[in-house]
């Protein structure tokens, strides 16, 4: 891997290893959220009770949990590039009483794994962060067995997604953040339409297809709406602690405002938007 990407690939790895607590305090609340695409991406592949399937970018450990409640003779072999993470995801599968699973902390673009090995791969919101997308792409078809299956999340455009640009809107309109490099990992790097199937393509897979699929953020309140997004959200937090007393006070108080504006009866229900796509082998 060229050194830009790997350099990528370390802030990456800090990143969500920092932010590991704030996924356990909001576990709850976020899995609730997302479970609409983890269905999705578990009725695609329509995981067999002996397969063995790999879950990438496991983070606290959904859908490969519910995939690994599939199976009686098979196992989920989860994967992230932070440990931090994946500790999360053990102790979630242990109350759960959940065993047929084993965690590997690895990079996508680098799978320690031989060729043909997987019968199905899960992926929930990792593409947009890895720094090769088409390398991490080629990686899971390579130990993907022949006709095995993929389905991957990603999050829709920003326009159906106001859970994440209510707070970053209002940070970008505030403060003057330096633009990404283009290609950098990011929450709608993957909205365009068509873009992961592309790169699907481009990795081999056949019968291909993408679906939307709509989720809704049970916040309840403002104040825990505003308290998750500022302790899971890295981008959020890395802005947020470059603005001065006054200026996070003006982010929130607006913030708080676009929210409590679009649900005036204070009760946070918030849609979102995300694309999953399926791929054969």
């Amino acid at each position: 891997m060229e050194p830009h990407l790997e350099q990528i690939r370390e802030q990456q790895k800090q990143s969500w290893n920092k932010f590991s607590g704030g996924w356990k305090k909001w576990d709850e609340l976020v899995m609730d959220f997302l479970k609409p695409m983890g269905d999705e991406i578990i009725r695609v592949l329509n995981p067999q009770k002996d397969d063995v399937i790999l879950d990438v970018a496991s983070g606290t450990g959904e859908p490969g949990l519910t995939i690994a409640r599939k199976l009686n003779r098979g196992k989920v072999v989860m994967t992230d590039l932070a440990d931090d993470m994946l500790k999360i995801a053990r102790e979630n599968a242990a109350l759960k009483g959940i065993v047929n699973i084993e965690t590997v902390v690895c990079d996508v673009c680098e799978l320690p794994f031989p060729d043909n090995t997987f019968d199905a791969i899960s992926c929930r919101f990792g593409f947009m962060f890895f720094p090769d997308m088409q390398l991490a792409a080629k990686e899971m078809v390579r130990v993907l067995k022949p006709g095995g299956k993929i389905a991957t999340a990603v999050w829709n455009v920003p326009e159906k997604n106001f859970w994440v640009t209510a707070t970053m809107g209002t940070i970008n309109r505030n403060m003057e953040l330096p633009p990404p490099p283009p290609g950098s990992p990011g929450i709608f790097r993957c909205a365009k339409d068509g873009l992961i199937s592309d790169i699907f393509l481009q990795a081999g897979l056949k019968n291909i297809s993408q679906v939307e699929v709509s989720g809704k953020l049970n916040c309840k309140t403002t104040d825990a709406y505003w308290g998750m997004q500022t302790e899971v959200a890295a981008p959020i937090v890395a802005a947020l602690a470059n603005a001065s007393d006054d200026m996070r006070e003006k982010i929130k108080y607006e913030t708080y405002a676009i929210v409590n504006e679009r649900y005036p009866d204070g009760n946070i229900i918030i849609d979102s938007s995300a694309l999953v796509i399926y791929g054969e082998k």
